[in-house]
């Protein structure tokens, strides 16, 4: 697969070997993630964001007992569901668009563990606010967690040796 973020790039390229040929597909599957010839990263987020709310429909009980105490809820939350949303985040370039669905993703998750609150003056149910759900979480924010995660893996990328080739395309050589 050529990636570019040209679609005319490739568009007759074909590798062949002494016995085999391989023909030019648009997108791949690997270990997970969708990439795809266009070199854009919004539909992956997008898959990311899909199987994350079905692994939290899959959990939906859970979240939702009243019988598990809001700690054990977000250990839910951060070990089962956040694993599967950040699978490759390291890589990931996020747009303003891209950030707020995934804070949205996050915010939808924590309504349901912290459920909703008595307002004082109707004493009827209400939705949390989204600096409520952040105050009541202690954990950082999903954003946070990214760019921590893109941190050390530049880091880690920075500590290999210069004969690798990410640490190549790390340095632009």
């Amino acid at each position: 697969m050529v990636m570019s973020r040209d679609q005319n790039a490739g568009r007759s390229h074909s590798m062949k070997t002494d016995s085999s040929s391989f023909e030019r597909v648009e997108q791949i599957k690997y270990l997970g993630t969708n990439l795809k010839d266009q070199n854009s990263i919004q539909e992956e987020i997008k898959n990311r964001l899909k199987s994350g709310d079905a692994c939290c429909h899959s959990v939906q009980n859970l979240l939702s007992s009243s019988l598990l105490s809001k700690n054990t809820k977000l250990k839910i939350y951060r070990n089962i569901i956040l694993p599967v949303v950040l699978y490759g985040c390291e890589t990931w370039s996020l747009t303003l668009r891209s950030e707020r669905r995934m804070t949205a993703f996050e915010n939808r998750v924590l309504r349901k563990i912290f459920g909703s609150m008595r307002a004082k003056v109707t004493r009827g149910l209400r939705k949390l606010r989204n600096e409520e759900l952040n105050d009541m979480n202690s954990a950082p924010n999903i954003i946070r967690v990214i760019k921590s995660r893109r941190i050390g893996w530049a880091g880690h990328v920075a500590s290999m040796g210069e004969r690798r080739g990410v640490y190549r395309v790390f340095v632009w050589k």
